[in-house]
């Protein structure tokens, strides 16, 4: 049985803030998914509200609503926004802490981490309430070195990559998959995110808490581990980012160090410029020199 769980996102729901909630909305989700928390979705079905597919998760206007209201108290609640920097707005932060307060388990996505913060750790240690920071760095003794154990992969590696970030790259890694499996071609999936680990895909690490240093063989031990365990026709790689992206160039690890050979590669057209770097316009690369530097890269 999944712990339950609802999604907290204030007031971000119908915004690329929340594709963390998102995600878990459409699932899968290592959480049953009970309800959604947003003020400005508030009396509508969550899966109505995201892609017009009721999936029946409620939505309350406020975490007190929604410990009046929900029959059952959810055993957990999930932060399901990630904000610039990965910092908890103080607003969010005092309703949370109530959460924690009421015994209730919290799981946060983000780069601060609730277990630092002593106010949160008093409270869970008062009410029993879990604290789960998705986030938080494995101990040094738990990472790994590439050592080219890559090449003993048999399954084919696909990425997909994207010229800027909130493209909806982990969407796209589940769409492929079960267009792969209805096709009749078992297909994997390793996650390279938060959201992936909180979908429960088996295999995976989350790139951007990782030392750089072990980024390279965090992912070759996690597409190892994959092929080994389940033997899949192809391996669907999540990317991160974008190549071209400034403020955080992401993707040769999966075309080097994972060795992907094919890519697919996700493109918003309207959009101009990189992700909230609108002010600095930096504007995205044009597909042929992307293209071309995907090529250069071996893939």
């Amino acid at each position: 049985m999944r712990p339950t769980a609802a999604l907290f996102t204030h007031e971000f729901f119908r915004t690329p803030f929340a594709k963390t909630a998102h995600g878990l909305v459409r699932g899968p989700s290592r959480y049953e998914i009970v309800a959604l928390v947003d003020r400005v979705s508030a009396g509508r079905d969550a899966g109505a509200e995201l892609d017009g597919v009721p999936r029946g998760i409620p939505t309350f206007a406020s975490l007190a609503e929604l410990f009046a209201r929900l029959p059952r108290r959810p055993e957990f609640v999930v932060v399901g926004i990630a904000t610039s920097g990965g910092v908890l707005p103080p607003e969010m932060k005092t309703l949370l802490l109530d959460v924690v307060q009421r015994g209730v388990g919290l799981v946060n996505g983000l780069h601060e981490f609730l277990s630092d913060d002593p106010a949160f750790v008093a409270a869970a240690a008062r009410s029993g309430a879990p604290l789960v920071d998705v986030r938080k760095p494995k101990p040094r003794r738990e990472l790994h070195f590439w050592s080219g154990a890559i090449r003993t992969v048999r399954a084919p590696r696909i990425a997909v990559l994207g010229t800027d970030c909130a493209l909806g790259k982990r969407t796209t890694c589940h769409v492929l998959a079960r267009a792969c499996r209805e096709a009749g071609l078992s297909a994997a999936i390793v996650h390279t995110g938060q959201t992936g680990w909180l979908q429960g895909i088996p295999h995976g690490f989350i790139l951007d808490s990782t030392p750089n240093d072990f980024v390279s063989g965090e992912l070759e031990h996690a597409v190892v581990a994959c092929d080994r365990e389940l033997s899949p026709d192809v391996i669907f790689l999540e990317g991160q980012s974008a190549l071209l992206n400034p403020s955080g160039p992401c993707g040769a690890e999966l075309l080097l160090s994972a060795e992907a050979r094919g890519v697919v590669l996700q493109h918003a057209p309207a959009r101009r410029f990189h992700d909230d770097q609108e002010e600095l316009e930096n504007e995205i690369a044009p597909l042929a020199q992307q293209l071309a530097l995907i090529g250069m890269y071996g893939a």
